[in-house]
């Protein structure tokens, strides 16, 4: 009877021991928030993508994936502190950094930890909706983005270059990607705008529906006065012919690089180790979404990012031969 009490005793301090190393290994595990879009964009499954990786290869991290409004809710989220990495675009995240336009008087200290892909911008509405062209948004009910996202700051800028009043020329709703498309099937709008990668899941949703023939605005020959005003940080771009179910020709569109940013307060050696592990596991990310191929040592450089770069990013970059 001894013996069995004394096996029993044993056996609870081995298991309050367990229970304490779990408890010390759970407290020293730190979450890592990374600020990435709406679900009917690529930023949401490329962020997911990452924070599998991030998980599984930084000993001590636990990253997680937030459905945000956008660039402009992940910028403010890191000058925050309530994320530690986020996808912007880079138009965004200069307002952002120099406290102008929606952050006027409240710089964010930012920092570039690597260039990901072009963000194409969209001008989409569908056959019988008397769209042809951008100056037919004039009387028309068009969908600017959702609040809080990069898409807003862009079509804005594209609206204005096109010599048109967003608020005076328009019936202006504010629909994230997802959203819109739903209200343009619904005969709710007659057109939207959506910056985003190729292909987009919701443009793509829409040009599949049954009856419904896509049609995307060309509007290329603005992006000379965008840079003009906002410099110079935008450039001309196609949109493939069959990127989207029922296009059949180019759609020559206005084009802003998207970068990943964290705040200047991270430590160089966790962000070092973000850029090494985001780089050398890009494999898993192109299986999660197609435009993570264009993700390239390349494109690395400081004139692809209007934004100061992360120390631990530029050490890293610098050790794969990268002159920046």
């Amino acid at each position: 009877m001894m013996k069995m009490k004394k096996t029993a005793v044993m056996l609870a301090v081995a298991c309050s021991a367990a229970l304490a190393l779990a408890g010390v290994v759970h407290a020293q595990q730190k979450t890592m928030s990374i600020g990435t879009g709406g679900t009917g964009g690529v930023y949401y499954p490329l962020g997911g993508g990452l924070a599998n990786l991030l998980s599984k290869n930084l000993p001590g991290y636990q990253a997680t994936a937030e459905v945000t409004g956008g660039s402009v809710d992940n910028l403010k989220l890191i000058g925050s502190g309530q994320s530690e990495v986020g996808f912007s675009m880079a138009d965004a995240a200069l307002d952002a950094f120099n406290g102008e336009d929606k952050f006027k008087g409240a710089k964010v200290a930012l920092r570039t930890l690597a260039v990901l892909y072009p963000n194409r911008m969209h001008v989409v509405s569908i056959e019988g909706n008397g769209i042809e062209k951008m100056s037919d948004l004039k009387g028309k009910r068009v969908s600017t983005g959702s609040p809080g996202s990069a898409t807003e700051v862009m079509a804005f800028r594209v609206i204005e270059a096109a010599g048109l009043d967003k608020d005076k020329d328009m019936r202006r709703e504010r629909l994230g990607v997802a959203e819109s498309t739903n209200a343009i099937k619904d005969g709710k709008i007659d057109a939207y705008f959506w910056v985003g990668g190729l292909p987009t899941a919701a443009v793509t949703d829409l040009g599949a529906t049954p009856g419904v023939k896509l049609k995307l605005i060309d509007h290329s020959d603005v992006v000379a006065k965008m840079n003009a005003k906002y410099g110079g940080i935008y450039s001309e771009g196609v949109i493939p012919p069959k990127t989207y179910p029922g296009q059949d020709k180019d759609n020559k569109i206005s084009v802003v690089q998207n970068i990943l940013i964290s705040n200047a307060a991270m430590p160089d050696q966790v962000a070092y180790d973000i850029v090494k592990t985001f780089i050398e596991h890009k494999a898993d990310l192109v299986a999660v979404h197609g435009e993570a191929a264009s993700i390239d040592l390349a494109n690395q450089v400081t004139k692809n990012s209007p934004i100061t770069w992360h120390p631990g990013a530029v050490k890293y970059f610098k050790e794969k031969g990268v002159q920046m």
